[in-house]
């Protein structure tokens, strides 16, 4: 029989468990994200949270298809806004942040989809994208949209992704970074990992499927 007190003793190592074991899965394993636009509809939806598998081997099995959250890979984003002015809300989000409930507001995200791996060439011409001389197949871009408005001629090198968003007509992409230090590219190990389901609200919940550009289904 538990003594009485005892439990509150051993409040504050369990307690401490749970944020060890948090701390872990966001490491090495899953972290959760939230999605603030519409670049990526219909895949995503303005404020669904989703799970990023954080896997550490994951980086070198990025593929063509995959949906994937990054770090801002230069400039692409507005500087946060850190300033907060409640102090309890400051620190309740803080301690989510430290469990990786949230991402860390001082370090931005974007998702977008692979679109190019090393080596590719991908090009878009009269509203038509071909990767490697192949016409794409994407059944995952947004209603109305085309595969690309612009026109590009990339060629992607060792160790960068080239990404766009599903909704082409409302993504700030590979695209228009053309001119950043990456060329548009996204560095590899800017990536932190694969976003492979929804989990909110509810009613979306779901697999987040991967789809090569260049399958014929």
């Amino acid at each position: 029989m538990m003594r009485k007190g005892s439990f509150f003793r051993e409040l504050p190592i369990l307690v401490a468990l749970a944020i060890i074991v948090s701390l872990f899965i966001k490491s090495f394993l899953v972290q959760f994200f939230f999605i603030p636009s519409g670049s990526m509809e219909n895949t995503l939806q303005i404020n669904d949270r989703v799970a990023v598998n954080r896997i550490p081997f994951l980086h070198d099995n990025i593929e063509r298809g995959d949906v994937i959250v990054f770090r801002d890979p230069a400039g692409w984003l507005a500087d946060p806004d850190e300033s907060s002015g409640n102090r309890v809300i400051g620190a309740i989000k803080d301690g989510l942040v430290l469990v990786g409930i949230v991402p860390n507001p001082a370090k931005q995200y974007l998702v977008k989809r692979v679109i190019g791996v090393a080596g590719d060439q991908v090009i878009a011409k009269d509203k038509v994208l071909t990767i490697n001389g192949e016409k794409t197949q994407e059944p995952y871009i947004f209603a109305g949209n085309t595969p690309s408005d612009t026109d590009f001629n990339v060629t992607v090198p060792a160790g960068k992704v080239w990404v766009m968003g599903d909704h082409r007509g409302a993504s700030g992409d590979s695209r228009v970074h053309q001119d950043d230090i990456n060329n548009g590219m996204v560095p590899v190990e800017k990536i932190t990992g694969q976003a492979f389901a929804v989990i909110w609200p509810l009613n979306r919940l779901g697999v987040i499927s991967s789809h090569d550009p260049l399958a014929k289904k």
